[in-house]
């Protein structure tokens, strides 16, 4: 079955499946109505996914909720974009969210939900390869690049010195076995596959203790 074939989700169906209370229904409801809006005018997300915005945007970045380590309070997210997954999770988690875009006008947008809503969030305007790294708990990233590339920039959340190693939870589609075995050239890593709630053909790579071969 692909997206084509499957009935949009509406808002209340969103709330069924995932419990969330009326408060942040209604900040999710929020950031909906303004990427609608700011959709008309910026080039936020795929046109063809905003009729069916609860399933391919909302659903599929809160699914990553119930993968973040219990005793999680920071994530990054890598390439936010409109906020997939970012903001949601700092809108439906107790989570200090980081989110890394380099274009301006989608770093505009994240600043503007985030105030408007008060969240928890830092938006870093720049290039993942000249950021300052910080300390992170996990590392989220949907459609960026391709497995070995993400790797290489989670690692550089690790640099410094006594930092753990950061949780990877990537989004990933129909690709992500050749994505596997590509990155497995260059990485060992320990790595578990949860089927996406949200995408037929999807999956989120969650991924731990990752290094260079040899190192």
């Amino acid at each position: 079955m692909t997206f084509e074939h499957q009935h949009p989700l509406t808002r209340v169906e969103f709330q069924r499946m995932s419990g969330v209370s009326r408060e942040t229904l209604e900040k999710l409801d929020f950031l909906v109505a303004f990427l609608k809006e700011r959709q008309r005018v910026l080039n936020l997300v795929g046109r063809s996914t905003l009729s069916d915005v609860w399933r391919r945007h909302i659903l599929d970045s809160a699914q990553i909720l119930d993968l973040l380590p219990r005793d999680c309070s920071t994530v990054t997210d890598l390439g936010s974009g409109a906020g997939f997954p970012g903001l949601v999770l700092a809108i439906m988690g107790d989570l200090q969210v980081h989110l890394v875009e380099s274009i301006g006008k989608k770093a505009q947008f994240l600043r503007e939900v985030s105030s408007e809503l008060k969240l928890d969030t830092h938006i870093h305007q720049e290039r993942i390869e000249e950021l300052e790294p910080w300390v992170t708990q996990v590392i989220t990233a949907r459609a960026l690049a391709p497995l070995d590339l993400l790797l290489n920039y989670a690692s550089r959340f690790s640099a410094r010195q006594g930092c753990k190693r950061p949780v990877c939870l990537f989004l990933k589609g129909r690709q992500h076995g050749k994505e596997l075995e590509h990155a497995a050239s260059s990485w060992d890593f320990d790595f578990n596959i949860q089927r996406s709630l949200s995408d037929p053909e999807g999956v989120i790579l969650l991924i731990k203790k990752f290094f260079k071969n040899g190192k």
